[in-house]
């Protein structure tokens, strides 16, 4: 019996996100040099980054 192919793709964790994860914000920011790791210790409410691939 075969599965129809909308079903459990395999490859769904390769697509593109469009949010970032608190971590993946912070690198970016770090890359930006927005983020200080000695004076910024507060990871909520952190600003909007835009997505760099």
């Amino acid at each position: 019996m075969s599965r129809h192919k909308s079903y459990g793709k395999s490859n769904k964790g390769d697509q593109k996100r469009n949010v970032l994860k608190r971590f993946e914000r912070i690198e970016v920011l770090r890359k930006l040099g927005r983020w200080d790791d000695s004076k910024d210790k507060r990871v909520t409410g952190l600003p909007k980054t835009p997505t760099l691939s």
